[in-house]
């Protein structure tokens, strides 16, 4: 069993796929951290984003298992990620290896942007997260202030909205629902009430409660 949650930018995707995982006992991969790591590399190295073949080498040399995911969640990082996500041949030498992940014995959770419709378009459920970009950019703001990242309001809203343009518009596996995806608008949703709602959708999919 496949279940792929898809979603913008600090829409709670993460939060409903990772118990999603736990209830029906499958891994899960967030496959957001695979652009942040390369992002963050590009960062530390100081590349340029136009280096394409650069990018997609270091890309292709990712070691996933040393995934830091709360060093990479970083503003500075985040912004990187969507930079890199735009370009085709970073996103194809991380597809082969998100793709052997979802189809591994059992199946498994992934959440991103492209999951159902790109990666993993034979999943079994599959669930589109999204809120108002206001209500995601209040939840980031919390987020990264109580990291103590030097933010306002405005400046997280601002990058919210850069990075939701970027990922619907590039050429390259752009976000956007899958058809035949069950939508979750969390705008005035806890994510208690986003679990439950994806629980069900799981359950209504599988046969499976």
């Amino acid at each position: 069993m496949i279940i792929a949650i898809d979603g913008p930018a600090a829409s709670g995707k993460g939060t409903v796929a990772r118990a999603l995982a736990a209830h029906f006992g499958l891994p899960h991969l967030d496959t957001g951290l695979l652009y942040r790591a390369v992002g963050a590399e590009v960062l530390a190295r100081g590349l340029d984003f136009a280096d394409v073949p650069a990018l997609a080498r270091l890309a292709a040399s990712l070691d996933v298992s040393a995934l830091d995911a709360e060093a990479l969640r970083t503003g500075p990082v985040g912004e990187a990620a969507s930079r890199v996500a735009e370009i085709p041949e970073v996103r194809q030498a991380l597809v082969d290896l998100q793709r052997d992940f979802a189809r591994q014995p059992g199946g498994a959770v992934l959440d991103g942007r492209d999951i159902g419709t790109v990666i993993a378009p034979e999943a079994t459920v599959k669930i589109f997260v999204t809120a108002s970009p206001e209500a995601r950019a209040a939840r980031r703001f919390a987020e990264l202030s109580a990291r103590g990242e030097a933010v306002t309001p405005q400046s997280v809203l601002d990058d919210i909205l850069k990075r939701d343009q970027r990922d619907s518009s590039r050429a390259a596996a752009p976000l956007r629902q899958a058809p035949d995806a069950v939508l979750i608008d969390n705008t005035h949703l806890d994510k208690h009430e986003s679990i439950a709602r994806a629980l069900a959708i799981a359950a209504a999919r599988t046969g499976r409660s």
